[in-house]
């Protein structure tokens, strides 16, 4: 409680500014790109497509499900049976946590114009200022912003999905160990002062690793602002809050391996959302993406199945569908640049790497990353990052300028890393800081005696399993 209590301030001063935006929300500013109104009434909504726009609230459901049920039931089945509760009231929790941070103020410190020197957004955009339909009186008609072919609040919306599981795959680190409350804390700061920052440098207009920044980076649907800052930061979670009772010393295995199936699948079908819906509009670039894909998290299942058919002499379906995800985490930052082939390269060496190190890297150094967040994600969006600078082609970019390494430029190859580096060095001196003030605010770790019982029943009073 003491750690939601120290969040209620500056809440309530977001939630102050954004009633004073909704009371003067008929003075919202003029949209460059709206025609002439209707004689008297009438919705101003210039160059609005239903098809594109259709689309895009599609892939927000889509992308949505990712988080619960996909990545609940993913996750849930990976802990013991005393702790699946605990990780489906994170994803929950932050589905709706989330959704209001990027209402009242992340969106705007992600897509608002440029403040301190570029390294954020602004306020421009706090409680959606400017984002949702207004009354122009002059012109008589109800006035849309818009963001390209569909409305700004639809763009908003899709954007708020990716701001609300990113936060949610960390937790796969401090599984089965983290308090509630300090978790809640904990994400709401990581959103507001690492996710939306990244976010900004990447894809908003002026953004420094975007395509009009100083160093142009490729990442169509968040292989850094996802993966890599919540990989690293998974990283350093299960550092600082440190091992599990008995890690190491007594085996820990997933208790429902059905449920992480089911979840894995929901997570496959809903990133054809995350990276299709990234072209924001039913395009070819979607179509590119669709497929690219599909048979980069195909060729993830086999890279991953064979590796561990080859060391462990059989192949597991907790391998297979790491694989899947493995290759879906890689092809993320690459899926708009590169064809299905290119994919296809991506997933097989994302599988393999991502093996690696949820096995041998792992074991060698003795963290403590629960569900391998950090394996899968953190390697997986580096090395994807990466890559995209060496499979990215003109023919699907339809530039006519080399894209990758394939094409000769080198050049491309070293703006990934530098956008690698960047996400990944925030996301440690950020994470850092931020566990610090949560644990001197109110702890992190749970008492021993409680995660001995499990979390289901010390943090929620609930059991899974009544009957088992």
């Amino acid at each position: 409680m003491s750690a939601l209590r120290s969040a209620i301030p500056p809440m309530a001063l977001v939630l102050a500014i954004f009633v004073g935006n909704a009371l003067a929300a008929e003075t919202a500013p003029e949209p460059g790109d709206a025609s002439a109104a209707p004689a008297a009434g009438g919705v101003i909504a210039e160059g609005l497509s239903p098809a594109d726009t259709a689309w895009m609230l599609v892939c927000s459901a889509l992308v949505l499900m990712m988080t619960a049920p996909g990545l609940a039931l993913f996750y849930g089945g990976l802990v013991r049976k005393k702790n699946i509760l605990g990780v489906m009231m994170q994803c929950v929790f932050l589905m709706g946590l989330m959704s209001v941070v990027w209402v009242l103020w992340g969106y705007s410190l992600a897509f608002g114009e440029d403040a301190l020197g570029g390294f954020v957004g602004g306020l421009d955009k706090v409680g959606l200022r400017g984002v949702l339909p207004y009354w122009d009186d002059a012109r008589q008609a109800a006035v849309v912003p818009m963001a390209g072919s569909i409305p700004e609040s639809v763009f908003m919306l899709f954007q708020m999905m990716f701001f609300i599981i990113t936060p949610a795959l960390i937790c796969g680190a401090f599984a089965e160990r983290m308090k509630f409350g300090s978790m809640a804390l904990f994400s709401l700061l990581w959103g507001t002062c690492i996710y939306c920052p990244i976010c900004h440098w990447v894809w908003s207009a002026n953004g420094w690793l975007g395509p009009n920044g100083s160093v142009p980076a490729l990442d169509f649907a968040g292989g850094t602002v996802v993966h890599v800052s919540s990989g690293v930061s998974a990283l350093v979670c299960s550092i600082v809050l440190g091992k599990r009772l008995g890690f190491g010393e007594q085996p820990l295995p997933p208790h429902n391996l059905t449920l992480t199936f089911i979840g894995g699948a929901m997570l496959w079908i809903g990133w054809f959302g995350f990276n299709a819906g990234s072209a924001l509009a039913a395009n070819a670039s979607a179509v590119n993406a669709f497929v690219a894909t599909h048979m980069a998290a195909a060729c993830g299942v086999l890279s991953w199945s064979g590796a561990e058919w080859m060391i462990r002499g059989k192949p597991s379906l907790l391998g297979a569908v790491s694989g899947a995800v493995a290759g879906l985490v890689g092809v993320t930052p690459a899926c708009g640049s590169v064809t299905p082939l290119g994919g296809m390269a991506i997933g097989a060496i994302a599988g393999l790497a991502c093996y690696h190190a949820c096995t041998t890297i792992k074991r060698r150094f003795g963290y403590d990353d629960s569900l391998d967040a950090f394996g899968v994600h953190g390697v997986g969006g580096a090395l994807g990052a990466l890559l995209t600078g060496v499979f990215a082609t003109r023919a699907v970019l339809g530039t006519p300028r080399a894209a990758g390494v394939l094409e000769g430029n080198f050049e491309q190859f070293g703006n990934q890393a530098v956008s690698v580096a960047a996400a990944a060095g925030l996301a440690i001196v950020g994470t850092i800081a931020l566990l610090k003030l949560v644990d001197a605010l109110a702890g992190l770790r749970v008492k021993p005696d409680e995660e001995e019982r499990g979390l289901d029943i010390s943090l929620h009073g609930e059991e899974g399993y009544l009957f088992v």
